[in-house]
């Protein structure tokens, strides 16, 4: 991962730690800008191909960088694959609904969250942002997503899908009609897509399919493709990937 900038080390010291529910992995960090607020509300949600090896920890950076922008970051964990955590299907899922729901139980005066909160996800947890934007039961809106480098069609992502869903689209496709951003369109939320050109982990061309399908169903959604684009340089503060979903949010 990319080192930290020195910028930024005055913001990354303490976050404030919660808990959503009882599993340890029910956590979440947040990141308030100095002042009384109230603030905007992103939640940033972090990539791993929903593995256990990776953590919010990968997203500690850019939710500081959106405080000292001014927007309050609730950086959010998730049970995942592996290490006995017991996440894929469904719960992974209902972690991250679950965090971004309990912002309505924080009741801290200097969150917003009146016209809802943004989503940043960034590839695994891009395509869990997405997914959280189109959920028609939210208890707080999501009301503009950015999904960076995304795995934004689950039906060609081959064994990492497989693994998350507990099998192929053949094999359990109403799983994917429910959560694969390419079966949920029109997401009927604001989308920004960034995503490298270069990107070797996940091709831009997956990108560029999801936002042509979402025009087509009558989505606003932008896509970027920044250079150089490596996959993980969307998490660096310091980076023309991270600027264009930074400012597009704030």
């Amino acid at each position: 991962m990319p080192s930290t900038p020195r910028v930024l080390l005055d913001f990354l010291g303490r976050p404030e730690r919660h808990r959503y529910g009882p599993h340890r992995c029910h956590r979440a960090d947040l990141h308030v800008p100095a002042g009384q607020g109230p603030f905007p509300v992103v939640v940033t949600i972090h990539g791993g191909y929903w593995r256990a090896r990776y953590s919010k920890l990968a997203m500690k950076a850019v939710a500081a960088d959106l405080a000292r922008r001014g927007v309050a970051a609730w950086n959010i964990e998730y049970r995942r694959i592996g290490r006995g955590q017991e996440g894929g299907w469904p719960a992974t899922f209902d972690d991250v609904a679950a965090a971004i729901d309990h912002l309505a139980k924080v009741r801290d005066p200097r969150l917003d969250l009146g016209a809802g909160v943004a989503v940043v996800g960034h590839s695994a947890g891009g395509q869990l942002a997405l997914w959280a934007a189109s959920r028609p039961d939210a208890r707080v809106a999501v009301a503009r997503v950015v999904a960076q480098a995304p795995v934004a069609d689950l039906a060609r992502a081959g064994e990492p899908a497989h693994a998350l869903l507990g099998g192929t689209p053949d094999q359990v496709p109403e799983r994917y009609d429910a959560v694969d951003p390419m079966r949920r369109l029109p997401l009927g939320v604001q989308a920004l897509l960034v995503h490298g050109a270069d990107d070797e982990t996940v091709t831009v061309r997956r990108s560029r399919r999801y936002a042509e399908s979402a025009r087509a169903a009558g989505d606003s959604v932008e896509l970027v493709e920044p250079s150089p684009g490596q996959h993980r340089v969307h998490v660096d503060p310091r980076s023309a990937a991270w600027r264009a979903a930074a400012d597009w949010l704030t």
